[in-house]
């Protein structure tokens, strides 16, 4: 019924006082829900005397758009509003999508906060940099379009980059930038193409769709992140120009016979290589770095090489080299040619041998101590000006092992005055009287990462050298050294590193925890290994879309949230793992107007959309006089905010049936309870509010399925324990939680290693490998609630 009369002239001056203008305020008034729940919240939020018109529009928002499953704490989010720390709209949208994740569920203010963007400002010099970016990237759209570009695609990725934004600023920003850019609007840029054109000209009006109809911003998957390298054919300019101490410069570039010879073996197909060091285990910092490298491949139709950096042969292993083959392959990702550094070790010392004659490089007898001491005066080396065929002599000595080790290495004569500390004579080769695990006891010197890995490049015809932001210093000594040898340069671009909080990526870290057993070898679950992902229940195809979502900036590394990677994790597991029911702690309820020994068999759904025909969607459940909850679903104490059990209380066992707790079986200390009478309504004609999930007997004085589960968590409590001077003192001693008597329908054990499952009400499962015949385990993959905001996807 309509509101009338003198009530609704009160509600309308309600809603004007809070900002509304009177248009929308009797629109809302001519909807009774609307209104109800306006006011409600108007009252909740105690501004019935008013308020400014930024916090009405926001409680406008929560009228129409709050989550009905979270009403317990709408006036909790209400104080957010009205202290101004919720104040924008891409705020209030995450706030109701974690709200509808929590539901009646305790509310963690930390959790919530964190997920809201509460506290977090965006300066106006901060977001000033950001469009600046934006509009360079979209540079050549925007001069192509003019006024007609899709300025929604631009405050998409302005949204990206800044969620906490405020929109107003955002606006002004990207208006001020297009006048810059564009100067006045003209009468000509409201102009629509001619109907009589777009009908004759089918290409024209799909134009027209894309530049002016098309609000949303194309998926990562619409994108192509590799837009941005040139083609082989092009890697005959000059893109890295190398400064010596002495003023001249090095431009460096392939001359047309050098790169015509390079086309003629690559038949103008783009190479790249994965070059990892097999000393550890592969990071989701390395799924970044196969997706740079192999992605750019498949993309272009072109190669790339699962290449091993092996010149340290101390730290090497042959479970790492097999690891990573492994690891490669289950990321979907299938190399053209499996190489190591260690094959061109002959082609290595016989162009140090050339390096040599040509008067570039050096035996050196400094000790490590000296060398730093030296490169940090930018003093040469006492034997920097040795005689060519002294030094070709002790170089050939080194090689037949008659050097001591540490008593000599050779040197690359670069720059020793430079400003890139990266030109202080490099080391080339070393001594190591250590078996290598690819080449065997051949060699007793190794080359260096600075000296064989922009010559294999070389050597394999790379034609795009991808790599992380902290090697752009290298550059100098990787063109120094093709350029001094005359030998084929490929191109070099360098990408931010992957950082994910509340983790360490340091093999050096990584390795030590691994090794000290702070963890449960390189698979733990709780590591951001690869292995320790994949053990989770982790998917590739997940670990691919997140970081094609980052995408390949040159910007500098920032932390990405761990909740940024989960979000990716659910979205694929929400479509792929069927629902089951598990009881974590069970507390047991007899019903007591059920027959004992009679148990139904009951249909639960696989899936939350299951049709009721597709029989291939449901799987059957006991039903019997005994099952058993969650012990965190009852309470001795009721309150009008809490959906579960309780003395006198009702709720829906899901899939089943409703019931009511009648009596309480406790501990001799009055207070642990022990045991639930309760009665069930076969009739379903109650509607209690709260749903719970269960297991029931599967036949008469028979357990449930016995499953042990394991919780883990973030590995580390801060978000960034590498920059921690006891970054050992950060591991959370809540990473990884036990339950060894979890109970289960009977269906999940026919589970298999690796199967993956959504415990209803629980979060994401999968079989762990340590599972045997007698006992399954399961390893949570990640929890339901998602804390990544609507405006960070």
């Amino acid at each position: 019924m309509v509101v009338k009369g003198e009530e609704s002239d009160k509600i309308l001056e309600l809603f004007l006082k809070i900002g509304l203008d009177e248009r929308t305020a009797r629109n809302t008034i001519a909807n009774n829900k609307v209104t109800a729940n306006l006011t409600a919240v108007v009252h909740e939020a105690a501004l019935a005397n008013g308020c400014d018109r930024a916090i009405g529009n926001l409680l406008y928002t929560v009228a129409t758009k709050y989550p009905a499953n979270a009403l317990v704490h709408r006036p909790k989010l209400l104080e957010y509003v009205v202290s101004s720390k919720i104040k924008t709209p891409a705020q209030l949208e995450a706030a109701f999508s974690f709200l509808s994740n929590v539901a009646s569920e305790e509310f963690k203010r930390n959790e919530f906060e964190e997920a809201c963007g509460v506290g977090v400002e965006v300066s106006l010099e901060e977001l000033t940099q950001t469009v600046n970016e934006i509009f360079e990237e979209y540079k050549a759209v925007i001069l192509e379009r003019l006024y007609r570009t899709n300025v929604g695609e631009l405050f998409g990725s302005i949204r990206k980059k800044h969620p906490w934004a405020d929109p107003k600023m955002a606006k002004q920003l990207v208006d001020a930038k297009m006048y810059e850019l564009l100067g006045e609007r003209t009468a000509a840029d409201d102009e629509k193409p001619s109907k009589k054109k777009e009908k004759k000209e089918k290409p024209a009006k799909v134009e027209k769709a894309v530049v002016d109809e098309t609000p949303a911003q194309p998926s990562e998957e619409e994108l192509n992140p590799f837009s941005i390298f040139p083609a082989p054919e092009d890697n005959i300019k000059v893109h890295t120009e190398v400064s010596f101490s002495n003023g001249s410069v090095l431009r460096c570039y392939n001359t047309r016979e050098r790169l015509d010879n390079h086309l003629k073996v690559t038949a103008g197909r783009v190479f790249t290589r994965f070059p990892p060091e097999p000393n550890g285990y592969l990071h989701i910092g390395h799924a970044k770095a196969m997706f740079v490298d192999f992605g750019l491949a498949k993309e272009r139709g072109g190669c790339c090489y699962l290449r091993y950096d092996d010149t340290n042969p101390e730290a090497e292993k042959k479970e790492y080299i097999n690891h990573i083959e492994e690891i490669v392959q289950w990321m979907g990702w299938e190399p053209f040619k499996i190489t190591y550094t260690s094959d061109y070790f002959q082609e290595l010392y016989e162009l140090a041998v050339e390096l040599i004659r040509r008067g570039h490089a050096y035996v050196d007898h400094q000790t490590p101590e000296e060398i730093k001491e030296y490169r940090e005066k930018k003093m040469n080396s006492p034997w920097r000006d040795r005689p060519i065929a002294e030094s070709l002599k002790l170089f050939d000595d080194m090689k037949r092992g008659l050097i001591e080790e540490g008593k000599a290495t050779l040197r690359m004569k670069q720059d020793m005055q430079s400003d890139n500390f990266n030109m202080y004579d490099l080391i080339a080769y070393r001594i190591k009287f250590t078996p290598h695990p690819h080449a065997g006891d051949q060699w007793c010197i190794y080359p260096s990462y600075d000296y064989a890995h922009c010559i294999v490049d070389s050597l394999e015809n790379i034609t795009h050298s991808l790599c992380t932001l902290e090697f752009e210093t290298r550059r100098a000594s990787y063109y120094w050294l093709l350029h001094v040898l005359d030998l084929y340069q490929p191109y070099v671009w360098e990408y931010s590193r992957l950082n994910v909080t509340n983790t360490v990526m340091s093999k050096r870290k990584l390795n030590y925890i691994v090794t000290n057993k702070y963890v449960d070898g390189w698979d733990d679950p709780r590591l951001m290994t690869l292995a320790g992902l994949r053990r989770r229940g982790v998917t590739s195809t997940a670990i691919n879309s997140f970081v094609r979502g980052i995408g390949i900036t040159r910007s500098d590394c920032s932390m990405i949230r761990l909740d940024r990677l989960e979000y990716h994790i659910r979205e694929e597991l929400n479509k792929t793992a069927p629902r089951v029911l598990v009881v974590l702690h069970p507390l047991k309820v007899v019903i007591t107007n059920l027959e004992s020994g009679s148990v139904l068999d009951l249909d639960a759904k696989k899936w939350p959309d299951a049709r009721t025909d597709d029989t291939s969607a449901f799987y059957k459940v006991p039903f019997s006089n005994v099952v058993y909850i969650e012990r965190s679903d009852f309470r001795m104490k009721d309150s009008k905010d809490y959906y579960g059990l309780a003395p006198g209380k009702s709720a829906l066992l899901r899939y089943a049936f409703p019931i009511k707790c009648t009596d309480v079986i406790l501990a001799d200390d009055k207070e642990t309870v022990l045991e639930i009478r309760a009665e069930y309504d076969p009739s379903k004609k109650s509607k209690p509010k709260g749903v719970l999930h269960w297991v029931a007997e599967p036949s008469p004085g028979s357990d449930p399925l016995k499953i042990e589960v394991r919780l883990f968590d973030k590995l580390f409590n801060s978000e960034n324990p590498a920059e921690l001077d006891n970054w050992l003192t950060d591991l959370s001693p809540n990473s990884k939680v036990v339950v060894p008597n979890a109970y289960a329908v009977p269906s999940l054990g026919k589970a298999a290693v690796g199967d993956t499952f959504q415990f209803e009400r629980l979060g994401y499962f999968t079989v762990d490998k340590d599972s045997t015949a007698e006992k399954l385990v399961f390893n949570r993959t990640v929890t339901l609630k998602d804390t990544y905001s609507k405006g960070g996807k």
